[in-house]
């Protein structure tokens, strides 16, 4: 069983809309999601009817793409489904960050709407997971330059109460093994355990360089997930 620090982690998506991105978020009903350039995740009350999946399908439209991220509520069968992914969610496992990037990230620039046809590059070349043209809205983006071009970067994405996850966690291939990572990871979990918060994220389970790089950065997994995305009707 959680924690009760740790309870909101259950439902990251739904409390950070109901939350911190309570500005961002698109609702109907108890179905809630973000604004289509921000985010595609979407989330239903912890124990959704009938009527929330009728909401969300209202809210999304017709044959509409509905990422539940690590909800374990299965909509209705005529929702189809898109993927399924096994994943862990990992948590810092306390103290201050410090390593190789904890120093005071020199040498890392914040990214902000300037740099979104960068950021938006670099993630359809590699792949972190779902990146759009405001996704920077959800918090602090940071990134690594080499001659003017971003090599690396990653970013705070859900906010739950007391949380906040690191995420789009990439580096171009040509610039790969220089710590860029973990440097961009220590800096921006050392700026949230700073103000108060603790870092959570997300993982697919095949990805095991990922997994053994955020152990030995201080993260511990809290629980097994499956990510899951649909379709409605």
């Amino acid at each position: 069983m959680a924690h009760d620090a740790d309870a909101v982690l259950d439902d990251p998506v739904g409390q950070s809309l109901g939350g911190r991105h309570a500005h961002l978020a698109r609702r109907l009903g108890r179905a809630a999601t973000y604004h289509r350039e921000v985010a595609t995740f979407s989330a239903v009350s912890t124990e959704p009817d009938a009527a929330d999946w009728a909401d969300l399908a209202g809210l999304l439209g017709p044959g509409a793409f509905a990422d539940l991220f690590s909800c374990p509520a299965v909509p209705p069968p005529t929702w189809e489904p898109v993927f399924s992914l096994e994943g862990r969610q990992m948590i810092w496992s306390g103290g201050t960050p410090d390593g190789p990037a904890a120093e005071s990230g020199a040498g890392l620039v914040e990214l902000g709407p300037d740099s979104v046809p960068d950021m938006l590059d670099l993630a359809a070349r590699t792949e972190p997971g779902p990146f759009w043209p405001r996704t920077h809205e959800l918090g602090t983006y940071l990134g690594v330059r080499v001659d003017g071009i971003l090599v690396a970067m990653a970013g705070e994405r859900l906010r739950p109460p007391g949380w906040t996850e690191i995420s789009a966690v990439c580096t171009a291939p040509d610039a790969r093994g220089r710590g860029h990572a973990a440097r961009l990871i220590s800096t921006l979990a050392a700026r949230i355990v700073a103000r108060g918060e603790r870092p959570v994220l997300h993982v697919a389970e095949t990805n095991t360089g990922a997994v053994a790089l955020y152990e030995r950065l201080g993260f511990r997994t809290r629980r097994q997930v499956t990510f899951r995305g649909f379709r409605t009707p």
